[in-house]
Parts: C-alpha cells; structure tokens; sequence
C-alpha cells in the first residue's frame, strides 16, 4: 500500500502543478486529461454555485486565463491531507492555499479538495474532484 499512497500523493502535485505559473513558467492544464479518467468530473461548490465540469469543460477557461495574462504568478499547494486506501478505490481529502495576481491584483485563498480515486490497469487515475474555497 505504500506505492499506492506514493502514486496519489505524486497524481495530487501534478494536479496542484498543473496551473502553475510563477517565474514565468507555462501551466500544463492539459496534463489534468492524463490524471483522470476519461470520464472524470470536477465540482466547483463554493458558496451557493454548484458546477459541474467534465474534463474539457473546467480545463478550456483555466487554460485561457492562466496564459491570457488575467492570472499570473499563480500557484495553489496542498498543506494537509487525509488519504484513505481500500483495494482499488481511494478517497483523498486535502486542505490548500493558493496565490496570485487576478487582473494585477495580489490574492491569496485557500479551500477544500475531496478527490476520489480508482486504480486502473495504467495505474491510479482520478475519478472525480469537489472543492470549496473558504
């Protein structure tokens, strides 16, 4: 079970990683397609919006605003996580920060993921992502 955790733990920084750039790095969104499951969905639940994406449909607009110049120096990190393991199913839930400048202006923020996970004949793969941002 401990490459399975070590396998998860490197799926959550490559998520994390994906809408990276700081330091002038490119953001790779569309790895988000090989962490997943094609069939995966990404819930945003933040206040009283409730929206469901398929993989396309959450990645095309970060995509754009992460390399349209709207966000830049933008990175979000995991600080603490819970991960659960039976068989070939995982639930993870994570605790995050995340900074940057939207429209020139600094933020700071911070929320909640819960992700599930499924290993597949090419390894764990995520099946599914909510999150809350506080």
């Amino acid at each position: 079970m401990p490459e399975s955790k070590a396998e998860i733990d490197r799926l959550m920084r490559a998520f994390m990683g994906a809408f990276t750039n700081t330091g002038g790095a490119r953001p790779d969104v569309g790895v988000v397609r090989e962490l997943f499951i094609p069939q995966g969905m990404i819930i945003k639940n933040v206040g009283d919006e409730l929206v469901v994406y398929d993989l396309d449909a959450f990645i095309a607009p970060r995509e754009k605003i992460l390399t349209d110049g709207t966000l830049t120096g933008f990175s979000e990190w995991e600080v603490a996580e819970r991960t659960e393991i039976f068989g070939s199913i995982a639930h993870r839930f994570s605790e995050y920060r995340k900074s940057g400048f939207l429209d020139g202006e600094w933020f700071e923020g911070s929320g909640h993921k819960t992700t599930q996970f499924v290993r597949t004949p090419a390894g764990w793969r995520m099946s599914s992502m909510a999150w809350d941002d506080v």
